[in-house]
C-alpha cells in the first residue's frame, strides 16, 4: 500500500497526473477523482494567515461618547413621558412650533405611547371585549392559585376528602 501526502506528491498541475484524472472521471471512480483533486488543491492551513488580530469590543456607551451622540430614544413610554408630552403640547399652544421643537430636542419623547390599563392588550382589542371579559381580566391578577405542582396529587386528594366529609354532614 502506497501512502500519498501533499509533501510526497509535489503536484503542481494536472499534467503531472497524465491520463489518470481523465480515466477516474470517465470510469466514475469518484474516490480516486476526489483524492487527485485534493492533492492538487493547496492546504488551507498553509495559506491561511494565523496572526491574531486584536479587535477591541466597544460598548454602545463608549461609541456614543466617542462620536458625541445623544442617548438613544426610548421605544415605549413610561409615566414621566406622558407629563413631558403634556408640557410639549402646552408649549406648542402658547409659544408656537419652535418652542415645542426645542422642548422635544431637549428631552425627546418616546416613540410609542401604549394605552394604560389594557392588560398588555392592544387598545382596539381591549375596547372590543365585553364587560364580563374586562372584569375577568382585572380580577385575574389579584387571584393566585395555591396549587403546588410538586404536591398537586396530594392536594387534590385532600380536597376530595374534605368535600366527602362536608357532604356527609
Amino acid at each position: 500500500m502506497q501512502l500519498h501526502t501533499l509533501d510526497k506528491a509535489a503536484l503542481i498541475s494536472d499534467i503531472q497526473l497524465g491520463d489518470k484524472l481523465n480515466h477516474a472521471v470517465s470510469q466514475g471512480r469518484r474516490s480516486d477523482f476526489a483524492l487527485m483533486l485534493a492533492l492538487l488543491s493547496g492546504d488551507s492551513t498553509e495559506t491561511e494567515p494565523v496572526e491574531v488580530v486584536c479587535t477591541e469590543e466597544k460598548t454602545d456607551d463608549e461609541l456614543r461618547r466617542l462620536f458625541q451622540l445623544s442617548e438613544p430614544e426610548r421605544l415605549s413610554a413610561d409615566s414621566l413621558d406622558y407629563e413631558r408630552a403634556e408640557q410639549q403640547s402646552h408649549a406648542f399652544h402658547y409659544a408656537g412650533l419652535t418652542s415645542a421643537k426645542l422642548s422635544g430636542y431637549v428631552s425627546p419623547p418616546a416613540l410609542h405611547f401604549p394605552a394604560e390599563g389594557t392588560h398588555n392588550l392592544g387598545e382596539d382589542v381591549y375596547h372590543n371585549l365585553s364587560g364580563h371579559q374586562r372584569r375577568r381580566l382585572s380580577g385575574e391578577k389579584s387571584k393566585e392559585t395555591g396549587l403546588d405542582p410538586a404536591n398537586l396529587y396530594r392536594q387534590l386528594n385532600e380536597a376530595r376528602r374534605f368535600k366527602e366529609i362536608n357532604s356527609y354532614a
